[in-house]
């Protein structure tokens, strides 16, 4: 498998002096199987870049993809109207998130639609699919995707992706619950070659009235990658408000209590 990160800032988009290294986009990855299938991950504004390039490079027709939604807040979905192969007709685009097809289908349609956007969602002339995350797994080429609810207002969902022995976890939008650890979480992390995790607020930030917000913190994320013996953990859904400087020096009081600690940024491609 490839990853690569599109947007890893949480809540909005930023821009400007100090917040270059990781970037501003919004949630968006992307995973490449062996099999060279194409699964993203949310639908940030670090789609829009994504799409291009998709464009760019189309060698098939039509271009399948795959998109897996953790759930449905802006800055996990706010990027789609602006996803160029949303527009082919030489796109299949199959959404797969944890509501019915027909909601799924609902709440994009009320994002792309009159008076917030200039065309309708069912007007876009890619062939769009609709699945319901239920089934404990499912394939995706050789990839098998599996899932895991979190602590997050409204919901989310935690993805688990793994080809023979390497698997990767997105694990953000989530907190620990009061006075504990999310064992569930632990348990569906377990081994994880790669635990992506929410690393919103500082320990501090986190304890001065961010509480039950469905946030979390580097400091929470290394006790979960310690008790689930993960290889690396990476911090992810960065704080709009954190510089470089300071997401830098998150990772480097994370390190000491988990040493194999590195943070997502906008470009950073890994091969498993």
């Amino acid at each position: 498998m490839e990853l690569e990160f599109w947007g890893v800032r949480g809540t909005i988009p930023v821009s400007g002096r100090g917040k270059n290294k990781y970037g501003g986009h919004t949630p968006c990855a992307t995973l490449i199987g062996s099999s060279g299938e194409t699964i993203i991950v949310d639908a940030g504004t670090g789609i829009r870049e994504l799409g291009d390039k998709l464009i760019k490079e189309r060698r098939e027709r039509p271009l399948p993809l795959s998109l897996l939604l953790t759930h449905f807040h802006l800055d996990h979905i706010m990027g789609l109207p602006f996803f160029a192969p949303l527009f082919s007709a030489e796109t299949v685009i199959t959404f797969y998130a944890m509501s019915s097809p027909r909601e799924t289908e609902k709440y994009l349609s009320t994002l792309i639609a009159s008076p917030f956007f200039p065309k309708d969602f069912g007007e876009t002339k890619a062939t769009k699919l609709f699945k319901k995350v239920e089934e404990q797994s499912f394939a995706l080429g050789r990839v098998l995707v599996s899932h895991c609810p979190l602590h997050h207002p409204q919901g989310s969902i935690a993805y688990k992706f793994q080809e023979k022995e390497k698997s990767i976890v997105f694990a953000t939008d989530t907190e620990n619950p009061l006075g504990g650890i999310d064992e569930r979480l632990v348990s569906f992390v377990q081994g994880a070659s790669i635990f992506i995790y929410d690393a919103t607020f500082t320990p501090e930030e986190y304890e001065t009235g961010r509480k039950g917000w469905g946030h979390s913190t580097w400091l929470e994320g290394t006790k979960i990658a310690k008790e689930a013996k993960v290889s690396d953990l990476c911090l992810s859904h960065f704080n709009p408000d954190h510089s470089d400087r300071k997401i830098d020096r998150m990772v480097s009081l994370a390190k000491k209590e988990f040493p194999q600690t590195f943070a997502a940024r906008e470009g950073l491609k890994i091969d498993l």
